[in-house]
C-alpha cells in the first residue's frame, strides 16, 4: 500500500526491515529512490530529531561513487526518513551466503570500492560506525571490475550516529554489530576513523575465508577476542595481502592504514590475485561452552541453547528473527577491564585435531573436571569397598579357625 513520506515523496512497496526502521522502494521529483523510514519511537525522539537535522547538511554533502548518496532528510509529523539513491542489485551478504566465499581478486576490487567510498567519508569528517556486509551493495548494472567483481558502494551512513544518542546509550553500552566491532570501541573509546578500517578489514576476511577472525558463538567472547586474541592466518594468499590484512586488523588505531593509503594499496594488489580461486579454509569449530564470567548480564547476552552458531554477524538480540536487511543497531554494555583481561594474547580460535578442544577454552576446562570427578568417583568406590572387606574379616569372616559357614545363605556373625 502506497504512503506518502513528506510532501516529494511516495513509498511503494518494502524492500527490507531492520532494527532501525523499514526500506521502501519509493518514487520522488527525479525517478525512483530508497527509503529509509526509521521507528516511530526514532521519530517521536526530540533529541533525535534534532541531531537528525544537524548532519543534513554533512550526509548530502557526502558524493562519492562509492558511496550511496543520501539525497534528502524527512522530517514530517511522525515520519524520520533518509530518501537515498536507488541501487540495482544486492547486498554483499546475500551474494555470501550464496557463494560463502570470494576470490581473491574479487574480493580485493569489493574492498578497494568500499574504502574509496571510506576515504571520501573520513575526509568529510563523518565515521560510518558500523561497516559490514550488510552495508555493502552490489550494483548488477554497473560494469564488472577486476575478477568479475560488481561496483561496490556503501550504505547506511549516518544511521549509527543518529541512534547513538548520549540518551539513548550511555557510556556503558556500545552501538554496532559484534563481529566487526574494533577493540578500541569494546574497551569504551569514542569512535573515530579507525573503527571504519578495522571493521573493511574483517570483512576482507570474512570475504576469503568464510567467516569473520573474531567472530562465531557467544557475543560477550566475539568482543573479549576483539581485544585479547590475535588473528589466524589465511594460507593460500599472497603475503603482501596477509601483512595488510594484519596491519588493518591492528589493537591499537595509529597501526591501522587510513582508508585512501588502503584503497591503493589493495588495486597494486590486484594483479598478484589474478586467477587465484577461493580459499580452502576449514571453518574453526564451535566451542560449545564458550561462555563469559559471571559479571556479565546473563539475560542480555546468553543466546538460547537449542540456537545453532551463525557464520558472519551474531545478533545482540538471543532468539531474534534475522532481519531481511540485517541491521543490527542493538546498544550493548561495554566489558569493564578485568572482564576483558584474559592472560596473555593469544591466537583467535586456533585449530585444533578433531574432536579434541583448545587449549584453555572452556570446553577443555569442563573436560578437565569431569575427569577429576570421574577419578575422586573411583578412588571413593574402592575405598568403600576396602573399607566392607576389612569390617567383614574382622568379625571373623576371613578366620580360618572358626566353624565353617554356608556361603549362600549365612552371614557374617555379628559380635
Amino acid at each position: 500500500m502506497a504512503r506518502n513520506i513528506g510532501s516529494r515523496y511516495t513509498a511503494h512497496q518494502i524492500l527490507g526491515r531492520g532494527s532501525a526502521g523499514t526500506v521502501w522502494l519509493g518514487e520522488g521529483p527525479e525517478g525512483p529512490v530508497a527509503i529509509k523510514l526509521l521507528r516511530e519511537d526514532l521519530a517521536s525522539d526530540q533529541e533525535l530529531v534534532g541531531r537528525f537535522v544537524q548532519e543534513r547538511t554533512a550526509l548530502l554533502g557526502l558524493d562519492h561513487p562509492h558511496v550511496v548518496a543520501v539525497r534528502d532528510l524527512v522530517v514530517d509529523g511522525n515520519d524520520l526518513a533518509l530518501v537515498m539513491t536507488l541501487v540495482r542489485g544486492t547486498d554483499l551478504r546475500t551474494r555470501l551466503d550464496r557463494e560463502r566465499r570470494l576470490a581473491p581478486e574479487a574480493a580485493v576490487a569489493i574492498i578497494a570500492d568500499v574504502a574509496d567510498g571510506l576515504a571520501a567519508a573520513h575526509k568529510a569528517q563523518i565515521v560510518h560506525r558500523d561497516v559490514k556486509p550488510e552495508n555493502i551493495l552490489l550494483d548488477m548494472e554497473g560494469p564488472l571490475g577486476p575478477g568479475g567483481a560488481h561496483p561496490a558502494l556503501l550504505t547506511d551512513f549516518g544511521v549509527a550516529k543518529l541512534i547513538d544518542t548520549p540518551r539513548r546509550t550511555k557510556a556503558t553500552k556500545i552501538i554496532g554489530t559484534p563481529d566487526y566491532l574494533a577493540p578500541e570501541i569494546v574497551e569504551g573509546l569514542p569512535p573515530r576513523a579507525a573503527v571504519d578500517i578495522y571493521a573493511l578489514a574483517t570483512v576482507l576476511y570474512e570475504l576469503l575465508a568464510g567467516f569473520t577472525p573474531f567472530g562465531g558463538g557467544h557475543p560477550g567472547a566475539v568482543l573479549r577476542r576483539h581485544v585479547t586474541e590475535t588473528v589466524v592466518p589465511l594460507p593460500g594468499i599472497p603475503e603482501e595481502l596477509w601483512q595488510l590484512l594484519v596491519q588493518c586488523l591492528a589493537k591499537a588505531p595509529a597501526s591501522r592504514l587510513r582508508a585512501s593509503e588502503l584503497a591503493v594499496r589493495l588495486r597494486d594488489l590486484l594483479p598478484l590475485l589474478a586467477g587465484i580461486p577461493p580459499l580452502e579454509v576449514d571453518e574453526p569449530g564451535p566451542e560449545e561452552n564458550d561462555q563469559q564470567p559471571a559479571a556479565y548480564d546473563e539475560q542480555q547476552y546468553t543466546p538460547a541453547a537449542e540456537e545453532p552458531r551463525r557464520r558472519g554477524a551474531v545478533p545482540l538480540v538471543p532468539g531474534s528473527a534475522p532481519d531481511s536487511n540485517r541491521d543490527t543497531h542493538t546498544s550493548m554494555r561495554v566489558p569493564a577491564p578485568d572482564e576483558l583481561a584474559g592472560g596473555p594474547l593469544g591466537t583467535a580460535r586456533a585449530p585444533r585435531a578433531p574432536g579434541r578442544p583448545r587449549p584453555g577454552s572452556a570446553r577443555n576446562k569442563a573436560a578437565s573436571v569431569r575427569k577429576r570427578r570421574i577419578t575422586l568417583g573411583a578412588a571413593a568406590v574402592l575405598l568403600c569397598g576396602a573399607v566392607a572387606v576389612g569390617g567383614w574379616l574382622a568379625t571373623g569372616g576371613g578366620d580360618g579357625g572358626g566353624a565353617p559357614q554356608d556361603s549362600e545363605n549365612s552371614a557374617p556373625a555379628t559380635p
